[in-house]
């Protein structure tokens, strides 16, 4: 570390070197030393994926690092095109490592757990958390407002600010790919990062753009993530940890303070009665729902202990895909598991459901990626075919179960599988007039 310059070594990134006589690099280290900040390093990246990918163990802070990183290489290319963006240097800064602060415990599983949006934590943090709005009020009066306004509601006084922050090309994505996939050990998420960042450019209304140069790098980056929310995010392992995470708190709620033993700080997030100010959020963490699991594996009520029992000793439910059924043939087939498992001794409510949802490559969004050929901008769909492929929706569906029924279950699904192929065909015939298009059925 050299005098006056702190230096963190990311493993994805290298040295990242915050200078104290650079004032928006020295709000950067301020806000790294308060302990909401210093509280992301208890906050798993990807939740309960470590149950599915054994190295995926990274947290919220060391990604924060990385996008605050991203965001000053993002921005020192554009004020090559735009020297006055530096007026906006803090703002980034400050927006790109702030930007997860809100997250509670396992990340995204967390907010689906308990019900909260992170974003609105983390505005609430900024506004309201004495250390954090100091940092920011020391540097400018205004710039906390600014930040957090940014972070919630995508307003900021200058749209590239906000496109970096949060876009369909921004540089949180950028990180949390390229990071995700070197934690879990899916090659899927390798970007060409420096040919994408050398790619950003200004249109004419100063808005963030593509250079016609990089449109493959933007296919690319495209391309990759899709991949990625197929093989690691919406992996089925994933979805049943979800699944049973939400089964916990659910069951805790319901079961009441009376039969559910926690400390104060959990009391709050299960039953938030007033609701939680920002003390008791920032209370909440990995370290604390994993020791409140391994409490209530041990003593907790029944089904609570089951339900712990099962995510710590890693007794996983099995997923079965059934996408290519029908919504009716789907719930026929949980019928089925949940027969099969009351004839077991199982409660159904424990572990069987349907996970539906659907899922696309690129979905434009806030104007979405703008490509600048130097005449006019254009729409990147309209300029990849690639890219028009990957807006239209896939539907998912798995059907969670015990593994002491998979055999079964697996037939039955083979059978109405065999079934919907033979309606099909047979509705084809009875409207020969019409054109069936595309390839004939496979797996008949």
């Amino acid at each position: 570390m050299t005098a006056g310059c702190r230096t963190y070594h990311d493993p994805l990134h290298g040295a990242i070197s915050l200078a104290r006589d650079r004032p928006a690099e020295r709000l950067a280290t301020a806000l790294i030393d308060t302990p909401p900040f210093q509280r992301l390093r208890r906050i798993r990246q990807l939740g309960p994926a470590f149950l599915t990918f054994h190295g995926a163990e990274s947290s919220r802070f060391t990604h924060s690092l990385g996008v605050l990183h991203l965001a000053r290489r993002a921005l020192g290319q554009l004020m090559r095109l735009d020297p006055a963006l530096e007026s906006h240097q803090a703002l980034l800064y400050a927006a790109a490592l702030l930007h997860d602060i809100g997250h509670g415990p396992l990340s995204h599983a967390g907010e689906a757990m308990f019900g909260m949006r992170h974003e609105h934590w983390s505005a609430r943090i900024i506004r309201e958390q004495p250390e954090v709005r100091r940092c920011l009020d020391s540097h400018a009066p205004q710039l906390a407002g600014q930040v957090a306004d940014l972070l919630e509601h995508g307003r900021s006084p200058h749209p590239v600010v906000g496109s970096l922050v949060s876009s369909q090309l921004d540089c949180d994505r950028l990180d949390y790919l390229l990071r995700d996939s070197h934690s879990t050990g899916a090659r899927y998420g390798q970007l060409d990062l420096d040919r994408l960042i050398s790619a950003l450019t200004l249109a004419p209304d100063g808005h963030l753009a593509i250079h016609a140069k990089g449109v493959m790098a933007a296919e690319h980056y495209l391309l990759v993530r899709d991949l990625m929310y197929r093989s690691v995010y919406n992996h089925r392992l994933n979805v049943v940890c979800n699944w049973l995470l939400n089964q916990v708190v659910g069951w805790a709620r319901r079961l009441g303070p009376e039969a559910v033993d926690c400390d104060r700080v959990m009391a709050r997030w299960l039953w938030p009665d007033p609701p939680l100010d920002v003390a008791s959020y920032l209370a909440q963490d990995d370290l604390r729902l994993g020791y409140h699991l391994l409490r209530w594996r041990e003593d907790g009520p029944a089904p609570l202990n089951e339900l712990s029992a099962r995510l710590l000793d890693r007794r996983l439910l099995k997923a079965l895909d059934v996408s290519e059924l029908a919504a009716d043939e789907q719930d026929q087939l949980l019928r089925t598991a949940s027969s099969l498992s009351r004839e077991r001794g199982l409660d159904p409510a424990l572990c069987c459901d349907l996970h539906r949802q659907s899922s696309r490559g690129y979905a434009p969004y806030r104007g979405g990626l703008q490509v600048w050929d130097g005449e006019a901008v254009h729409p990147l769909e309209t300029r990849s075919r690639l890219v028009a492929t990957l807006m239209t929706p896939t539907a998912l569906a798995w059907l969670l179960h015990p593994r002491e029924i998979t055999a079964e279950l697996s037939g039955a699904r083979e059978v109405l599988l065999g079934s919907g192929v033979r309606r099909r065909r047979a509705d084809a015939v009875s409207r020969p007039g019409e054109a069936t298009g595309g390839e004939p059925e496979r797996g008949a």
